[in-house]
């Protein structure tokens, strides 16, 4: 597991290729969205934040770094869990990073 980046206050995102996640720790707690690779396509059928973290803008932030990381690394995206879909719905200025 190699760690992407890291923001103040302890949030680490990291791409977790043994679990095929990508994971956001945020106060000792996990957010983090499944993939799976397929014909040169990151797709991300699950997004998950622990109980505590909902409501509080975690996945969004997830969401965030996934898009940062997924431009850095030339990495074109395809979302397809409901939540995943949505905010790229609202957010794009990260249009670019989707197949």
């Amino acid at each position: 597991m190699a760690a992407v980046g890291r923001s103040a206050g302890g949030r680490v995102f990291e791409d977790n290729k043994l679990k095929h996640r990508f994971e956001w720790t945020e106060q000792g707690l996990l957010a983090f969205a499944d993939y799976h690779e397929g014909d040169g396509v990151v797709f991300l059928p699950h997004v998950e934040a622990d109980m505590a973290l909902r409501g509080k803008g975690a996945s969004g932030r997830l969401m965030e770094a996934i898009a940062a990381h997924a431009r850095g690394a030339n990495l074109k995206l395809r979302p397809t869990c409901p939540y995943a879909v949505y905010w790229f719905k609202h957010h794009p200025d990260a249009a670019d990073v989707l197949a």
